[in-house]
């Protein structure tokens, strides 16, 4: 794989938000003809050859004897191209002409820059040690996710074997319990005698500590009564509706029902209801939050591979490359002195500058 990296270091002027931007759609009534624009430069690519020259440099060339017409430097279509190849595979047309100018003063500014003598000396030294430096760990980095794309046919039914409970799917019911209910304080009489424009003491006000743990303790009671009504076969919209009347909630009541579910798009704490039998009623659930679930499986099935091999290509390719990206992120086999860095993590470090990539840096796992 080629080095996306190369687009900076031998064309820094090369902007990629100079790319054409794609044609406004024609208005309403407007002829065909004028959405065809593209087509004359597609057709022109074609008729050039391989050895037909599709850059001339006039007046630029390596042998200084040469004058007039003959001092020139031709770049044909397969140099081209390798270039586009070796900066940004699959090129848009439109960007490639960006590509060819911004090459073209490269190649002038560097012949120039050789004239003065500014390829010698330390500093370039360490700039093109530097940039050698990245270019192979871009490299490295590209040829580590080339072998990770390289899953078979046999590696994704392996896995797919060995992974089966992951690609079973269900279609639910499920109860949405609100952790408390809406309390609503009287709100006081005004005082007798009260002065017009007095601060008001009349305004509700919240609910004490004492007020909302027997609220919700109210609202655990209703979500193991409902649990029981569940599990004799009581309709589980009649008694989520029940639940947020309970609550004292006015807004829509969810759809209890969940089709195509699999375990990995439910909580953690919530995935045994994927080992229910088909009519069976899952025990009282509550989360982190204290909002209370009740499940019944309605029926289960067997995702079949080939609706999955996209998706479990992607999982083995995704963990091979962080498996082989492991021993490069260690961070327990560099040592760097605090005493010149500072501890990690300061919070006195100046944050990233504007158009920085902080995900260049390896990214967490997201698993």
């Amino acid at each position: 794989m080629r080095s996306q990296y190369l687009v900076c270091l031998l064309l820094a002027g090369l902007a990629y938000g100079q790319a054409a931007q794609p044609a406004t759609p024609p208005a309403a009534g407007a002829k065909a003809e004028a959405s065809t624009s593209a087509a004359p430069e597609k057709a022109a690519e074609v008729k050039v050859g391989p050895d037909d020259p599709v850059i001339t440099l006039k007046g630029f060339c390596a042998d200084a004897t040469q004058q007039g017409d003959a001092c020139k430097t031709v770049i044909t279509r397969a140099q081209f191209e390798k270039l586009v190849e070796t900066t940004q595979p699959g090129m848009p047309p439109a960007m490639r002409r960006n590509l060819a100018s911004n090459y073209a003063r490269a190649l002038k500014m560097s012949a120039e820059a050789e004239k003065r003598g500014l390829d010698k000396g330390p500093m370039f030294d360490e700039k093109m040690a530097l940039a050698r430096i990245q270019i192979l760990s871009q490299e490295l980095n590209g040829a580590l996710r080339e072998d990770a794309n390289k899953v078979s046919d046999g590696d994704i039914e392996d896995y797919y074997k060995k992974n089966a409970p992951s690609y079973e799917q269900a279609t639910l019911a499920r109860i949405f319990i609100p952790r408390t209910k809406q309390i609503v304080r009287p709100v006081a009489k005004p005082e007798a005698g009260a002065k017009p424009g007095a601060t008001d003491t009349t305004a509700p006000q919240p609910p004490t500590e004492a007020q909302q743990k027997a609220a919700e303790e109210e609202m655990t009671k209703l979500a193991e009564t409902l649990r029981a009504r569940a599990a004799k076969g009581e309709d589980f919209d009649k008694l989520e509706k029940e639940a947020y009347v309970a609550a004292g909630l006015t807004t829509n009541v969810p759809d209890t029902k969940m089709e195509k579910v699999r375990a990995t798009t439910l909580p953690a704490n919530h995935r045994a209801v994927m080992d229910l039998k088909p009519g069976e009623v899952s025990e009282l659930i509550s989360d982190p939050n204290g909002h209370h679930y009740i499940y019944k499986l309605v029926s289960k099935e067997t995702v079949a591979l080939d609706a999955v091999k996209s998706e479990i290509r992607n999982m083995i390719s995704s963990q091979r490359y962080r498996d082989s990206m492991q021993s490069f992120q260690r961070k327990d086999d560099v040592d760097m002195n605090d005493s010149y860095f500072g501890p990690a993590g300061n919070p006195a470090m100046p944050p990233h500058p504007m158009g920085a990539k902080p995900s260049d840096r390896p990214a967490p796992d997201p698993d």
